[in-house]
């Protein structure tokens, strides 16, 4: 995690050009393989039904206008020179843009957040936030909350839309690689031998996956870089050959005479023609890997020109061969001597741009999980040097058979290019949209400005995306209706955690009540550590309450853990805790709130815990040595002052800090076997087992030169050393074992989306254990029922 941060944020300086070349050049193969690939099935889809190629070129040269504007205009321009431009602390991304615009207005549907979430160093705003161009637009977007609803409903529409191209990216490259066998086998032979070499690529490709791209990711940047290579090869030779003067079709004017003679047939054909900018979304959700520089050099003097020469070039021979109207596909223009390489090259690339969309859909699937939009799912980081590289094996073998599924049921590159077509342009359309916020509430621009870069792009946007969606019968259907179970999936999942939050912030119980727990109501504190998560920043959970009423006791150390997200990438990692007391230092309770960015690495188990008594013991310093009348900067709005007082203490960010004293930790784990069982066996009133305690050896040490008062220098020691004795004792994680149920009188679409949806969601992903990488031998769960 710390290279990660320190990537995204800690080194200022500008790379210098031989970092910046380097950073280009491998670029190639994470952001460019499926939009380099493209040229394999443009031409192919735009000519399969609409239109066909003339004697006149008319058609052909006004597909190859069309080809040449949209990627100068939407890609080159759009993406290049203006979003690359709207990154979030150097990440790009949808998750980037609705961050950025949840710093700059109150429109975050976050339920805990803090306000000393804002004091964050990757959370500062790049300029002054109060300017008079975008304050009407922020006040109304802030004043009602159908729009922050609305906001957040765009983005979890990217979102799939960015899934479903995660599905169908892989089919449509592939087989429009290995369709190239057709030119040297019959007719009879290819129909068999196609689907099935295709289906086993894909089927290596995903079962590949959970080795992580990081042992064979050094070979991409040379393939994509070779097909780049190979392919304005072939282009050049194909135009000095076949037609040198094909350079006149790049003129707008062809774009019109193309409209003029094939008027509704030609704006059908525009969902293939808008195959030429698939991928083109990855140079900026890809932006964290590398750097605007980097990415923006690549494009401009490397990929643009490699792909204007590729469709010059097909459309060069196309121009000289009308014998090929009915068999218009990229390996006819291929000359047979080098058909072979060609075809190998060709399939290999398109296994690295199918490998960069699946990478991307982990990506953006585990940031929908960290922000509360997405059921749990096991999260695995293949490379522990490599930041970014997950595996997710639910949503790799579930996109496995869908992708096979959908190769089997289409078997041709029409019906995958109109499917695929709608995806890329409804993600394209939901980041314009999101750009034009970003200019207004976060670059301060003019709002005329936005409006300009909105209706530009936008129409040429909904220009194609209106012709994908004509060919709804004819695969458009398939991305709006997994966009469309997705995002029902994704917003009762949302929905229902914040309903839950919300009971939680209004069933908590006091802190007059944990105070009031003692040896005279019967409950005795055991040795060891207590860390009951929640989702609350402040007050005792109503978890808690029900697992000391079930289990009449609760450990030494009881620290109430917040693992919650804020709307950044990145959080450094000194800056990560927020650590107070929870009533007198007597108690020995405390509240311990861990913050992780979308893009953050999630701790696992030892390190979290060792982390978190580090964090600890720098608090007690911190708390002991701090005057009485200081106040910390890191403070919540829930506290009152002194963490020796019957309050719940202020929350102060405990990083690496220097004290006087020296502590140190050497652990030696051995393994202890606890059994715990209280209550009924049902979800309304549970605290399930607890196997084994680890148990640690540590050693501890403390200055006996101090400079607190004698009686302080005491208590502090002894607070640190009860802090030792029981992390020796081992360390619980206690937490709620959840089941929600609409309340009665709700409506009938709340009780089939609280008790039906979420219910079947919550039973059948992973639980909130595995999310926390708590290891089954230290859980404790208490069953809570929550009503809403």
């Amino acid at each position: 995690m710390d290279i990660a941060y320190e990537k995204c944020c800690g080194n200022s300086k500008k790379d210098s050009w031989r970092t910046t070349l380097v950073l280009a050049y491998q670029s190639l193969g994470v952001v460019y393989g499926d939009l380099s690939i493209s040229p394999l099935y443009v031409y192919k889809s735009t000519f399969a039904d609409d239109i066909h190629h003339s004697e006149t070129n008319e058609e052909i040269f006004g597909v190859l206008s069309f080809v040449f504007w949209t990627l100068t205009l939407v890609p080159l321009f759009k993406y290049v020179f203006i979003v690359l431009r709207a990154d979030d602390n150097g990440e790009g991304g949808t998750f980037a843009l609705y961050s950025s615009i949840c710093r700059h207005a109150k429109v975050s549907l976050l339920p805990n957040r803090q306000v000393s979430d804002e004091s964050l160093s990757t959370y500062k705003l790049k300029q002054p936030p109060e300017k008079e161009n975008g304050s009407k637009l922020k006040t109304v977007l802030e004043k009602h909350k159908s729009l922050h609803t609305a906001l957040l409903i765009l983005v979890l529409l990217g979102t799939c839309m960015v899934i479903g191209d995660g599905l169908l990216t892989p089919a449509i490259s592939v087989f429009s690689a290995v369709s190239g066998l057709e030119l040297s086998m019959s007719k009879e032979h290819h129909e068999y031998a196609v689907i099935p070499i295709t289906c086993f690529i894909l089927v290596c490709l995903f079962a590949l996956q959970h080795y992580g791209t990081h042992r064979v990711g050094f070979f991409f940047a040379p393939i994509v870089l070779l097909w780049l290579v190979c392919m304005s090869g072939l282009g050049l030779y194909n135009i000095l050959r076949w037609n040198p003067h094909v350079y006149e079709a790049l003129s707008p004017y062809y774009m019109y005479k193309f409209l003029r003679k094939t008027k509704k047939q030609g704006w059908m054909s525009l969902g293939g023609i808008l195959l030429c900018i698939t991928g083109s979304e990855a140079m900026f959700a890809d932006l964290g890997h590398f750097s605007y520089t980097a990415i923006q050099i690549a494009f401009t003097f490397l990929v643009y020109p490699a792909l204007i020469l590729g469709y010059m070039g097909q459309a060069a021979y196309l121009s000289k061969h009308h014998q090929m109207a009915d068999n218009i596909s990229y390996y006819v223009s291929v000359p047979g001597s080098v058909r072979w390489p060609v075809l190998a090259i060709a399939i290999l690339a398109s296994v690295v741009g199918s490998q960069a969309i699946i990478s991307g859909t982990f990506s953006i699937i585990n940031q929908s999980q960290s922000l509360g939009c997405f059921p749990r799912v096991k999260v695995v980081h293949t490379s522990d040097k490599k930041h970014g590289q997950i595996y997710i094996p639910e949503v790799n073998w579930i996109l496995m058979v869908l992708c096979i599924a959908v190769t089997i049921g289409f078997r041709d590159t029409k019906h995958l290019g109109n499917a695929s077509g709608l995806a890329v342009m409804a993600v394209m359309l939901v980041t314009t949209c999101l750009t034009s916020l970003v200019i207004v509430l976060c670059w301060h621009k003019p709002p005329i400005v936005a409006l300009c870069f909105l209706l530009f792009f936008g129409s040429i946007e909904l220009l194609y995306f209106s012709a994908s969606l004509v060919k709804f019968r004819e695969g458009a259907w398939l991305p709006i209706l997994l966009a469309l179970f997705l995002l029902t999936v994704m917003f009762v999942w949302h929905y229902a955690t914040i309903k839950k939050y919300e009971y939680d912030l209004q069933n908590k119980v006091s802190l007059e009540w944990l105070l009031a727990l003692g040896p005279s109501l019967g409950i005795s504190r055991v040795p060891g550590i207590g860390l009951v998560f929640t989702d609350l920043t402040s007050g005792i959970p109503a978890n808690f309450s029900r697992f000391v009423t079930n289990l009449p006791a609760f450990h030494r150390i009881l620290v109430f853990v917040c693992v919650k997200s804020v709307p950044v990438p990145f959080i450094p990692p000194a800056e990560r805790y927020l650590v107070g007391r929870v009533g007198p230092a007597t108690l020995r309770s405390y509240r311990c709130i861990v913050r992780y960015g979308y893009r953050d690495v999630h701790q696992d188990v030892d390190s979290f815990e060792s982390d978190l008594v580090n964090r600890l013991a720098d608090f007690i310093r911190y708390d002991w040595h701090r005057p009485e009348s200081t106040s910390d900067t890191g403070n919540e709005d829930d506290g009152i002052r002194s963490g020796r007082s019957s309050g719940e203490d202020r929350l102060a960010v405990i990083g690496n800090m220097d004290f006087s004293g020296t502590w140190a930790f050497e652990a030696d784990e051995s393994m202890q076997q606890i059994s715990v069982s209280v209550g009924s066996h049902t979800d309304e009133d549970i605290i399930e087992m607890v196997p084994q305690i680890r148990k640690r050896r540590v050693t501890f040490a403390v200055d006996d030169h101090d400079e607190l008062d004698a009686p302080k220098h005491v208590q502090m020691r002894e607070e640190l050393e009860e802090l030792l004795g029981a992390q020796q004792s081992g360390t619980a994680f206690i937490l709620g074992h959840s089941h929600v149920k609409a309340k009665q009188g709700s409506s009938v679409m709340k009780r089939l989306a609280i008790n039906f949806a979420y219910n079947f969601l919550r039973r059948n992903c992973r639980g909130p254990d595995v999310a926390l990488k708590v290891p089954p031998a230290s859980l404790l769960e208490v069953g809570m029922v929550y009503v809403v």
